[in-house]
């Protein structure tokens, strides 16, 4: 009561100058005319006009009265009534409205009709009701139905039905469902914070952000978002999900230009590609236009179409051209088929030729498995279109007892098995038998056929050694042959040979075992290279000392000048096809005969016992014809050769 009296006495004295400069016919209103009579000075309501004190406008707290068309101080109450005009002043927050109750202790005010807010030139907030508690200095405005508060800061605009405004902390936030619009977004949430002085913006709850282009409307869904009106680059709080035309991502941590579509993304980001591609990674750098990603750490390109893998350490994706790279623990799996295919390198690339052939290449100690096939060799070119692996430098396939080994090594897989392999520049298999008895074969071209993972066929040409232990009847093995001839071609049924012939000439001999030496039982070239062997998908990580003595060494010699040529072109054509042979269904020398050539018996022959029509020297109806440099998908040279 004191406080109010004093307020009171405060204003009269403010007032007296005014009412002393009055005349004394000013000092009594008269009635209207119709009533004819006169009112009293007694009897007329006071009308107190407000004057400007002359104080600090930035007095921590206090709200002052600048203007207002009419001031009453109703008996009974602590509110001063402003109508008309009104306007307040905090610091350098303008308030104004049509009519105000204003309470002075506590600077409060409720302000009703045409109420705005203003800060300078930049900030207006637009409402129809305005509660301001002067204690918390926290401003409350309100919007009738159908009606929204406004805040204008420049370019951004905030609406909702209720808005707050923090003025010391200079934050407006709404927590009844509110959107934000500038130049470039438009965001929508449930809750949200505005910083008009740092443009920065915090939604919360089903927020959702929409892009600016019509024909590429981006999409932004989460629960938790930051963003910046000035820069526009969004922070990822939560769980988010982001999309456009080109594909989708989902993180939960890290930031992205709604501008350009750069984004850095961490803990675990995923990538989806309009190809239908995912790159994921500990931490990935995507740059949408470009359509380049870059994973750090744990990296994993899965390829939908193709059903492929790639990981790795770090690697990258480029969308446009279809093509990738990974290094550090590198691993590429193809899983087309009812098998999967684990392959590693140091460094493996993918990419897209023009001809829409899809290539993996491996660089140096690649090792690979497959419950059917193992194999490992210095670099490696993968052919998804063809199905062909095509190995390099000290090449080493295993399949079940057997071992192949060649300069360059071509692998062909069909239906998720190995159909066909060639050697086109010297080869050797070789099948254990029995403790230090293998079956082995070396030539300068050869070519095997397989089906079901056992051998069928067996074409070879040019320098034709052989050494075979045939199993006796009481399944033990007392003898070994050795054969050689320019051309053989044998054919197998459950393992065993069942045709052979062998052109032009066949020369050779049968030792028992009991008169032979031990070394006498191998080709010279012969290696059994078993604890290189890749017995599980986890083992092609593991890198053997065998494996890097033979990486200093050749085991057939080097290859030919023709070989290195092939393996340093880019792909060109399409891989060569095996006429007639390609598919399993196709008929396989019907005509030839068994061979008279047995176990017991090599004598030398100037031509088979019988032959197909034609010249054997040349079966280029049964043989996979040599692919010309243009038509070999190899790999891209990355060094020089070694000397």
């Amino acid at each position: 009561m004191k406080s109010s009296a004093t307020a009171i006495l405060a204003i009269a004295i403010v007032s007296l100058p005014a009412m002393f400069a009055q005349t004394p016919g000013d000092r009594t209103e008269k009635a209207p005319a119709a009533s004819g009579k006169a009112v009293s000075g007694r009897d007329r309501k006071p009308i107190i006009r407000p004057t400007i004190p002359q104080a600090d406008r930035h007095e921590p707290g206090k709200v002052f009265i600048e203007y207002a068309d009419r001031l009453e101080k109703p008996g009974g109450s602590d509110a001063q009534v402003l109508i008309g005009n009104v306007q307040f002043r905090k610091g350098d927050m303008f308030m104004y409205c049509d009519s105000a109750r204003f309470y002075e202790e506590t600077s409060s005010l409720e302000a009703y009709m045409n109420v705005r807010m203003e800060q300078g030139d930049t900030l207006f907030v637009y409402g129809d009701e305005l509660y301001y508690d002067g204690v918390v200095e926290i401003a409350e405005l309100r919007a009738y139905p159908g009606k929204d508060v406004r805040l204008i800061n420049r370019d951004v605009t905030l609406t909702t039905p209720v808005f707050f405004y923090d003025i010391p902390q200079d934050v407006g936030y709404y927590m009844v469902g509110g959107t934000l619009d500038d130049k470039v977004n438009t965001l929508r949430s449930e809750q949200g914070f505005y910083y008009p002085a740092t443009k920065d913006a915090f939604f919360y709850m089903n927020v959702d952000l929409t892009g600016p282009r019509q024909n590429d409307t981006l999409k932004m869904y989460t629960d938790s978002l930051t963003y910046n009106t000035n820069t526009s680059i969004a922070q990822l709080m939560c769980e988010t999900l982001i999309v456009n035309k080109d594909g989708e991502i989902t993180s939960t941590s890290g930031f992205y230009d709604t501008r350009t579509g750069i984004a850095d993304l961490y803990e675990r980001s995923l990538i989806h590609t309009k190809r239908g591609n995912t790159l994921t990674g500990d931490t990935l750098f995507y740059d949408r236009e470009s359509g380049f990603g870059e994973a750090f750490g744990n990296m994993v390109l899965t390829d939908s179409a193709n059903q492929s893998s790639i990981l790795g350490d770090y690697g990258y994706y480029d969308e446009l051209k279809d093509s990738a790279f990974v290094t550090g623990n590198a691993l590429a799996m193809e899983y087309s088929g009812k098998d999967t295919l684990y392959l590693h390198g140091d460094t493996i690339t993918a990419y897209m030729n023009p001809d829409s052939t899809k290539v993996t290449n491996a660089f140096h100690r690649v090792r690979f498995f497959r419950n059917d096939i193992q194999g490992i060799c210095d670099s490696m070119s993968m052919v998804e279109q063809d199905s062909i692996l095509y190995m390099y430098y000290n090449p080493i396939v295993w399949n079940g007892d057997k071992q192949i080994v060649g300069n360059v090594i071509w692998v062909h897989m069909n239906d998720s098995t190995v159909d066909w392999a060639r050697l086109p520049e010297i080869g050797l298999v070789s099948q254990h038998i029995a403790e230090d008895c293998y079956n082995q074969m070396t030539a300068k071209d050869m070519t095997v056929w397989m089906a079901d993972t056992t051998i069928r066929r067996l074409y070879a040409e040019g320098n034709v050694q052989t050494i075979m232990f045939p199993m006796e009847n009481d399944s033990t093995y007392n003898k070994f042959s050795f054969t050689e001839s320019s051309f053989m071609d044998a054919y197998f049924e459950n393992g065993d040979i069942s045709r052979l012939i062998m052109w032009p000439e066949t020369t050779g001999k049968v030792t028992p075992l009991y008169l032979a030496r031990r070394n006498s039982y191998f080709l010279e070239k012969f290696r059994w290279y078993s604890p290189l062997r890749p017995m599980s998908p986890s083992e092609v990580f593991d890198y053997p000392p065998e494996m890097a003595d033979l990486a200093k060494q050749n085991i057939l010699g080097r290859m030919s000048p023709e070989a290195l040529t092939l393996r340093g072109r880019a792909l060109g054509k399409p891989a060569p096809k095996i006429a007639g042979l390609i598919s399993g269904d196709a008929p396989v020398q019907d005509t030839v005969p068994p061979s008279d050539v047995s176990s017991e018996s090599l004598p030398t022959q100037e031509t088979p016992a019988e032959v197909p029509d034609g010249d054997p020297s040349e079966p280029a109806d049964e043989q996979p014809a040599s692919p010309s440099p243009a038509e070999t998908p190899v790999i891209p040279e990355e060094e020089e050769e070694k000397k």
